[in-house]
């Protein structure tokens, strides 16, 4: 076992586009391995990123504290336990949980976010992609937030991403007409013939306000925005009477350096009678266990297409977060540290 943990500290808080000159990657001492009861050691094997990261190094109130300065950098991860006070979690233990930006970390059950022991035979990789936070998010979600019931119309932007496709294909499911709108051919070809979203909107070269007037005539009944920006307010003008609106998240514009304006159509929610509603998904997590039964059940069936987009060493941890904003990551961004040994 190394001697050092390295980690990547947040250095200053980005105003405008976030990169790499906003970390900085130092060597600390090992953490302690005098556990206190029901603590474990934990070595990284694996992380995960997802754009609300960016909201974390902001230095405002949110759901959860922002990332101090010269702390590392929050993350979720699955790691191996190499030390145990805690005889619910063996060494050897693959755990999912709050590891953050570095090589070893300590696991606390009084934590918000304790580490969950991965089922047998998971692999870290599915455990953070269609297992992980992203699909319990579209789950909740959609299901929970939208209610969408059989034969209504579900819009959902952003739908190739890790989120945004788990949504779709939930939606698929449960006997909606979906329309997903992503930006590229590779990325609306894979949500036609693996995700079998039969209708796609291709932002990068079709007009988003135009398609949903077009295909929309009788409205959208849920609408699941992980952009917002003029995505959210071209589906505002299509909704349907009371429609409901998901906020998941507005990556169009977490690296603004100024906010931009908001829909100008918020009319349309009274007229209309509209509901539109933000959610964060450790809202629901007593109700886990059942998001995975259900999610376990329509992976093994073949009803889930997902992709998994993995980059390779501890020094590309900023520039991979960098690819959820420029446009290079294709799925769940990962990013692989080591194998379980």
């Amino acid at each position: 076992m190394s001697q050092s943990n390295r980690q990547w500290l947040l250095k200053a808080r980005p105003e405008g586009m976030i990169g790499p000159e906003h970390f900085e990657l130092v060597s600390s001492p090992l953490p302690s391995p005098d556990l206190a009861a029901g603590q474990v050691l934990i070595r990284t094997l694996m992380l995960s990123f997802d754009p609300a990261m960016r909201g974390w190094v902001e230095d405002e109130p949110s759901y959860l504290p922002p990332v101090p300065l010269g702390e590392p950098m929050r993350a979720s991860g699955v790691g191996q336990v190499i030390a145990s006070e805690n005889p619910d979690i063996p060494v050897g233990a693959l755990v999912q949980g709050i590891l953050n930006w570095q090589e070893y970390s300590i696991g606390d059950p009084a934590s918000p976010m304790p580490p969950r022991v991965l089922p047998d035979g998971t692999p870290p990789a599915m455990a953070l992609s269609v297992f992980g936070a992203t699909s319990l998010t579209a789950y909740f979600g959609l299901l929970k937030v939208g209610q969408p019931k059989a034969g209504e119309t579900v819009l959902v932007s952003g739908a190739a991403g890790a989120t945004g496709s788990v949504v779709a294909q939930i939606a698929r499911i449960k006997g909606c007409r979906v329309i997903g709108i992503a930006g590229g051919e590779d990325k609306c070809r894979w949500l036609r013939e693996q995700c079998r979203i039969e209708e796609v909107i291709d932002y990068r070269h079709q007009d988003v306000a135009a398609e949903l007037a077009s295909r929309c005539p009788m409205g959208i009944d849920v609408f699941f925005d992980n952009v917002g920006g003029e995505t959210l307010e071209a589906g505002i003008e299509q909704m349907a009477d009371f429609g409901r609106i998901v906020l998941c998240g507005a990556i169009a514009g977490y690296n603004d350096e100024h906010p931009a304006p908001g829909p100008h159509n918020l009319m349309k929610l009274v007229t209309r009678r509209i509901r539109m509603q933000g959610f964060i998904v450790i809202d629901f997590l007593a109700e886990a266990e059942a998001a995975y039964a259900d999610l376990g059940a329509w992976v093994a069936a073949g009803e889930i297409a997902w992709r998994e987009d993995i980059q390779e060493g501890f020094e590309r941890i900023p520039d991979t977060l960098l690819r959820l904003f420029d446009g290079r990551n294709q799925g769940k961004q990962l990013l692989k540290l080591a194998a379980p040994t």
